[in-house]
């Protein structure tokens, strides 16, 4: 797949200060996951629709879970934030929860949202 988003080495090289260190068994590499983590939120996937080059959709869910509770993400924000002109910086953090039943709601017959004259 083309289309797939990667980090390049002189991003993974200023974010690399801020990943925890591997205890035990070495992980799985960081490029990878980030990266991976990065395509599912950039484009609004569930973890396990994740393409399988960014690794299993368990190993992106953890990772970012356990990154997200040590702060490291806050951390790397508050970081490329540094000595930048603030006013031209924009940082995007909306988040949009549906139900999936949302998108077949419809006004009820003879309510204002059919068309047709509400009881009055």
């Amino acid at each position: 797949m083309s289309d797939l988003f990667w980090l390049s080495d002189e991003q993974m090289a200023r974010l690399a200060p801020f990943f925890p260190r591997s205890h035990g068994k070495p992980r799985i590499d960081d490029r990878r996951v980030l990266s991976g983590i990065i395509f599912i939120n950039r484009n609004g996937l569930r973890w396990r629709d994740a393409p399988a080059d960014y690794g299993p959709p368990k190993t992106l869910y953890n990772r970012w879970k356990r990154w997200s509770e040590k702060g490291v993400f806050l951390r790397i924000l508050l970081a490329l934030s540094e000595g930048e002109d603030l006013d031209g910086l924009m940082i995007d953090a909306t988040y949009l929860k549906a139900h999936r039943t949302a998108a077949s709601l419809r006004g009820k017959k003879g309510g204002a949202g059919s068309g047709g004259r509400a009881a009055g």
